[in-house]
């Protein structure tokens, strides 16, 4: 299977050993074990708060001193921090307990470009929000530059807000609802949007650089520390990595690490909108495809007769699912100068609330739409569970009865073993929340990479 970021990353990557083994072989150079051990030890503390130096020393076999010179080096980086004495039996020093170190440690910002609104967030390394942020607006009518113009902007108040309280940044993560090629990170068709082929990466990457300077922190320098992500000052974009995936995808991971479903492992994520995408989640693992243009089940055809979707085809699933064809036929298509989506989504939620019939059926024939469109999905990839997401999530009460019903009636194994129908933990924050993640779950899969730059321990150069 073709697993495409972003993905919930082990924390000793079979990568990091040589050849093609698992975590019993050894690592082929000084700096290839040494970066082997810095995610195990990293990892071990992650799973397990509190533990001490021996016991991670127990729990990977690595001897004391290795682990300690790890341990001094993932500190001084603020990966981590310890959590006070320990009180052991008989004699002998308390031990030290560690943990991720939450409140200094390096945080991961998020940005979200939907069809209708804006939206950043600053999550830390245990995936706690620390900060989210949305601003509406039809995107629909502008062009890349102007959104992307928006966008770094509200990025530029996360990073100095950062900086303000001397938190480094480790990474940028950019969520953007159409086809995004993985190797690339750029956006090859958002049809909702009117965009195709932009380099949002190298765009957005730029326009915080041509930014920093203003944005920086007074007493502070703008890109001295673009480079030094494992202390001594704030990491600004110049030696951050951006990394762009689609919004769907992005979200399903958010959901997945949220741990919010009982230890659900696989699921499809749906991410109702003006569009309608899906995050493929296996095994704890996203399924992005080859090239990470999988999940635009917006564009299923439902109703070959159907009505022109903004993609240039008849019948797709959005024509009748997506947001704006729920509010029409909820008699809410109309929006009157200076109303946003938002606004005419709250009237639907209050029609709904009261029992407006117009509006029940309106979602109801959406639930049935998308549980035909669902149940072909599960027919041919054995999905266990549906969490709905984004605005979907709010609307599950009077989505899931269609749902379910046309799950139970096309899915040929729904007998023995029905589909679960969740509602997404996280809301409409989810993109935004797995944008930024993805940004501390790198640097927490491969924690060499993040000290690098800035590691002054003495042991050894690097290979």
């Amino acid at each position: 299977m073709n697993t495409s970021a972003p993905q919930p990353p082990p924390h000793a990557p079979a990568a990091l050993s040589p050849g093609a083994g698992g975590r019993g072989e050894v690592p082929a150079s000084q700096s290839a074990m040494r970066r082997y051990n810095a995610a195990l030890v990293l990892g071990v503390i992650r799973d397990s708060p509190g533990i001490s130096r021996a016991g991670i020393a127990e729990r990977t076999g690595l001897a004391k001193t290795t682990v300690s010179q790890q341990v001094e080096r993932l500190t001084a980086a603020r990966l981590v921090t310890a959590t006070g004495r320990q009180q052991r039996p008989g004699r002998g020093r308390p031990a030290t307990g560690l943990r991720l170190d939450a409140e200094a440690g390096p945080h991961g910002l998020g940005v979200e470009i939907g069809v209708d609104h804006l939206a950043t967030c600053l999550v830390d390394l245990t995936g706690r929000v620390r900060d989210h942020r949305v601003r509406a607006g039809d995107n629909r009518d502008r062009s890349p530059a102007q959104v992307l113009a928006r966008a770094a902007r509200m990025a530029r108040t996360d990073l100095a807000g950062a900086a303000a309280r001397g938190v480094p940044v480790c990474g940028v993560g950019l969520a953007v609802p159409g086809l995004v090629e993985t190797a690339t990170g750029a956006l090859r068709l958002a049809p909702n949007l009117g965009w195709h082929d932009v380099d949002l990466r190298t765009a957005l990457r730029t326009r915080l650089l041509e930014d920093a300077p203003a944005a920086a922190p007074a007493g502070t320098s703008a890109t001295a520390d673009a480079t030094a992500p494992g202390g001594g000052g704030p990491a600004w974009p110049g030696g951050l990595p951006v990394t762009v995936a689609n919004e769907a995808d992005l979200a399903a991971c958010a959901e997945l690490w949220s741990g919010a479903h009982g230890g659900l492992r696989d699921f499809v994520y749906v991410s109702g909108e003006i569009g309608i995408g899906a995050g493929f989640v296996f095994d704890g693992e996203l399924f992005a495809g080859a090239d990470g243009f999988t999940g635009e089940i917006g564009h299923m055809c439902v109703d070959p007769d159907g009505a022109r979707c903004r993609c240039g085809a008849l019948g797709c699933l959005e024509t009748v699912a997506g947001q704006d064809a729920v509010l029409g036929a909820a008699g809410l298509g109309g929006a009157a100068p200076g109303e946003e989506a938002g606004d005419r989504f709250a009237a639907l939620l209050e029609r709904l609330a009261t029992g407006d019939a117009r509006a029940v059926g309106a979602v109801t024939q959406a639930g049935r739409r998308l549980g035909t469109a669902l149940a072909s999905m599960v027919n041919a990839m054995g999905f266990p569970a549906v969490v709905l997401g984004g605005n979907y999530a709010p609307l599950e009460s009077w989505l899931r009865p269609p749902l379910e019903e046309e799950l139970r009636v096309r899915v040929l194994t729904a007998r023995w073993s029905p589909v679960r129908v969740v509602r997404g933990a996280l809301g409409r924050e989810a993109a935004a929340r797995g944008a930024a993640q993805s940004a501390t779950e790198a640097a927490l899969a491969d924690p060499e990479s993040y000290m690098e730059p800035r590691d002054t321990t003495p042991d050894g150069p690097r290979g």
